[in-house]
């Protein structure tokens, strides 16, 4: 299990997964769904 060395480093944005590559990077993916406003349902 991983450990959380330094919180609120990066800032977050809804809808986006962050991971930490195998050179030692913070990425940011887009994920595939959700994230984003719902619509109003009529």
């Amino acid at each position: 299990m991983g450990k959380v060395l330094v919180r609120n480093v990066i800032k977050r944005k809804p809808g986006y997964l962050y991971y930490v590559d195998g050179k030692g990077n913070v990425c940011e993916a887009k994920m595939a769904r959700g994230g984003g406003k719902r619509k109003k349902r009529r």
